[in-house]
C-alpha cells in the first residue's frame, strides 16, 4: 500500500503569504532522501530550500515558476516506493578483480 506524504508551502515568515517555485531541484520520479533539497521557494525577502523531509519517490504538483500561498499542496513523496535498482549501493565494497597498476 502506497504512503503519500504531501509537500506543502511552509510558513515562509511574518507577513509572506505567497512565493514563486523559482526551481525544482528534483525531477519527477527521482528518488529522494530526507536531506535532499526538492526546490527553492522565492518570496520578495527571500530564497528558501526546501528539504524532502522523507526519502521516496518524488512528484510535481506544480510547474517551475508558479506563484503559490503558504500551504499549498506543490509535490508529493510516495515513502512506499524503494530506491532505483540501477543505483550503485555505496556500502558495496569495490571488486577484488579491479587492481590498479602504477
Amino acid at each position: 500500500m502506497s504512503a503519500i506524504v504531501e509537500i506543502k508551502v511552509p510558513t515562509l515568515g511574518e507577513s509572506v503569504a505567497e512565493a514563486t517555485i523559482a526551481r525544482w531541484s528534483k525531477s519527477d520520479g527521482d528518488f529522494v532522501t530526507p536531506n535532499d533539497v526538492i526546490a527553492e521557494l522565492e518570496t520578495d525577502k527571500a530564497t528558501v530550500e526546501l528539504p524532502a523531509g522523507v526519502k521516496g519517490v518524488f512528484q510535481t504538483s506544480v510547474p517551475q515558476g508558479a506563484t503559490v500561498k503558504v500551504g499549498d499542496l506543490i509535490a508529493s513523496i510516495d515513502t512506499a516506493a524503494s530506491p532505483p535498482a540501477s543505483s550503485p549501493s555505496a556500502s558495496s565494497p569495490p571488486s577484488s578483480s579491479q587492481s590498479s597498476v602504477l
